[in-house]
């Protein structure tokens, strides 16, 4: 079962930085130059900083990371608190559906152990590039600096209940991220509200729904660094699979450099496997989550909306053999398996590298980028239902890359999780 634990938080000293909003950030893996030297700009003291360190002379910008850090430290900008503390967190956003809701979770510390039942489980494959990168910065700063985002089972809501009286007060710190989503943060140090907690997930499995490559870069930093200590955990954000305000969105697939040859096999896939039905709009490329396998297709030579509805799963059940029944009924798993690597010839590799596929969280990003001639076409996918997730992950499987879009993020720079004593 999931270790959880409070945490002697490293955070913000707010009479010294200002108000938080002028030093989080969004996560790492969002941000593009433009917004880094933006948020660079709001603050000396901006997480960005040391999360996506950059040295003008070129030397080692994870040493940079971690002198600032200490810095922060040094001029009491950063401070650790003395006694452990669970952090609860709400979050108000917009969905890419355009309804508004409200996501709860709370900032722990989580023991950092092998995938497997009963314990913690992944449940997207990832890409070799930015765990190298992450293990270097854990490296040079002994913290995490970001959480996590991982779910757990909890039917009655007794975690959240356990911390709800601290929601009488007024939030430790508010911040709103570009995208509008308000995040309010408290800070809960009473050990019987501590032990509910830990109660309540006591025997749950952890799934980890963003952050795959940050656990992983603790679970290989943990065994660097050899025995018992801080090291052995991680930060998270865990957020109840019965909470309302969970949602997942899907996230759509690019094509890039499809040569004649390329189009034509493609075509004869998607006619070969697929019933193939004119849409009246391109606003209805995107499927809704039902039991067919269906997906949306626009390419930038016809410019025509279709829907692709599956012929027959056995076709599927032919490509994937050896996959287990719910990762067979995965419409990313169909696109990958039929479209992707059967028509196009990918390999996984080519997959991981990007190499002519790309990624769009959002409808019109997608669509725009079809119709602009900037991509040769896209595959919209349907949302993947948060039970289908669970059974994928609980058959010991890994869903393909970006399969799911969990929003909002957890920002960057609520607090952090000292590796140290």
């Amino acid at each position: 079962m999931a270790d959880v634990q409070p945490l002697k938080a490293l955070h913000y000293n707010l009479e010294k930085t200002g108000d938080l909003q002028l030093v989080v950030s969004p996560p790492y893996d969002v941000i593009d130059a433009e917004m880094r030297r933006r948020l660079e700009s709001q603050s000396p003291y901006n997480v960005v900083r040391v999360d996506i360190p950059v040295t003008e002379d070129g030397s080692d910008v994870y040493a940079h990371a971690a002198k600032l850090l200490e810095g922060w430290q040094a001029d009491g900008a950063v401070v650790k608190d003395s006694e452990p503390a669970i952090w609860p967190l709400e979050q108000d956003y917009i969905g890419p559906d355009g309804r508004s809701r409200t996501r709860r979770g709370f900032l722990a510390r989580v023991r950092v152990e092998e995938y497997g039942p009963g314990r913690i489980r992944p449940h997207e494959r990832t890409h070799p590039g930015p765990k190298e990168d992450r293990l270097r910065l854990t490296r040079a700063t002994k913290a995490n600096l970001s959480p996590i985002f991982a779910l757990y089972s909890d039917p009655q809501q007794l975690a959240w209940a356990a911390l709800a009286s601290a929601m009488d007060e007024q939030p430790w710190a508010q911040t709103v991220d570009p995208d509008g989503t308000v995040n309010r943060l408290w800070r809960v140090s009473d050990p019987e509200a501590i032990a509910q907690v830990q109660a309540a997930a006591a025997g749950a499995e952890l799934l980890i729904a963003d952050g795959h490559h940050r656990f992983e870069t603790a679970r290989v930093y943990a065994d660097e660094v050899g025995g018992e200590g801080g090291h052995r955990y991680v930060l998270m954000c865990l957020v109840a699979l019965e909470d309302p305000g969970l949602t997942v969105f899907p996230t759509h697939r690019l094509l890039s450099d499809l040569t004649a040859e390329k189009r034509e096999a493609l075509r004869t896939v998607i006619e070969r496997d697929f019933d193939v039905t004119a849409l009246d709009s391109v606003e209805a490329l995107p499927p809704a989550a039902n039991d067919r396998l269906e997906l949306g297709y626009i390419d930038a030579h016809h410019k025509r909306p279709l829907r692709l509805t599956l012929k027959d799963t056995a076709v599927v059940d032919a490509a994937l053999p050896g996959r287990s029944e719910p990762y067979r009924r995965l419409d990313t798993a169909v696109t990958e398996a039929l479209l992707l690597k059967g028509a196009l010839g990918m390999t996984d590799d080519q997959i991981d590298h990007f190499e002519g596929l790309w990624y769009a969280r959002d409808d019109a990003q997608a669509i725009n980028a079809v119709l602009s001639g900037e991509y040769d076409a896209a595959l919209f996918m349907a949302p993947t239902p948060v039970d289908r997730v669970q059974a994928v992950a609980a058959s010991g499987e890994s869903m393909p890359p970006k399969s799911t879009y969990f929003v909002p993020k957890v920002p960057t720079g609520l607090l952090f999780n000292p590796l140290e004593p």
